[in-house]
């Protein structure tokens, strides 16, 4: 007898990614080899270079002949994981950034997020999404960003992908993401965080404003932030950046965006990496398993 459906839309969200995390490999294993690393990207035409103004769009008004569906976002029913796959998946690519941030008491934590975009060049400011775990627990950054003010936001390139993805882990709070993803830290000059040596291009911010958002059923619970950053200083790459640090070359940034799901985009490819959950990668992973031992020490 088949399985009655899961009506929870938070279970049939677990059930559905933890269906792709256990057979992911075989799924993968099917897939082309990635060839992206070191071949020059790709200069085209634009999709129709014969464009005149006035004209529109470029397909023949097929797009006018297709029929909208409304959605309400506060919709009864309608749950935030519905907002959250049509968001993720809809507004794409998402630039990713690998934020390095440090507590009051010295803890330090490096995270990914696609919620994120540079917003403003004079100043240089940027902006960052945190979304509260379930239960309305704030993430680790957070807590660095709040109490100490500085981060260092680093890009993530093709080289970067399985590491920053790594970072993503739900380790525990005293678990470095450093180790977790091998990463290797190099000195900042203005903040206290560290700034990710790999990363081709790296920006030390300082925060301006945090701005809070509660849960309208219970205002004394925090949902997400929206942090604004100053930037404070410049770390690239010395062969990325052309004389007068204006122009950094795309075909050594190679920058990985965010799509919906699992996915994940290069200019050369797509690819998807699932995320790690912490229990199920002690029993699978040596490097979990001793960090893990390590801190039951």
């Amino acid at each position: 007898m088949a399985p009655a459906p899961v009506a929870d839309p938070v279970k049939k969200d677990r059930l559905a990614h933890m269906a792709v995390r256990h057979n992911f490999k075989e799924l993968e294993a099917g897939r082309p080899d990635y060839l992206g690393h070191g071949k020059p990207i790709e200069v085209t035409k634009s999709p129709n270079p014969h464009w005149q103004y006035g004209q529109g769009a470029s397909d023949g008004g097929a797009s006018l002949d297709k029929v909208h569906r409304e959605i309400d976002p506060y919709g009864e029913g309608r749950h935030w994981i519905a907002n959250y796959r049509l968001l993720t998946s809809g507004i794409v690519p998402r630039p990713i950034g690998l934020i390095s941030t440090i507590t009051a008491d010295g803890k330090k934590n490096l995270s990914t997020f696609s919620y994120f975009q540079v917003i403003a060049h004079d100043p240089p400011m940027f902006i960052v999404g945190l979304a509260a775990r379930p239960g309305g627990r704030a993430k680790d950054t957070y807590y660095g960003l709040q109490e100490t003010g500085e981060c260092v936001i680093n890009t993530v390139s093709e080289h970067m992908a399985e590491a920053a993805s790594a970072t993503s882990i739900d380790a525990p709070y005293d678990i470095s993401e450093w180790d977790i993803s091998g990463f290797h830290e190099a000195p900042s000059r203005k903040v206290k965080p560290s700034r990710v040596k790999e990363s081709v291009f790296s920006i030390e911010g300082k925060v301006v404003d945090i701005k809070e958002f509660t849960d309208p059923d219970k205002p004394e619970m925090s949902v997400m932030s929206l942090i604004l950053i100053k930037a404070a200083h410049y770390w690239i790459h010395e062969d990325a950046v052309n004389d007068d640090a204006t122009h950094i070359d795309i075909n050594k940034l190679r920058p990985v965006g965010q799509l919906g799901g699992l996915a994940f985009a290069t200019l050369a490819s797509t690819f998807e990496m699932p995320r790690g959950r912490w229990n199920d990668e002690q029993s699978k992973d040596s490097m979990v398993s001793a960090l893990q031992k390590n801190r039951a020490a």
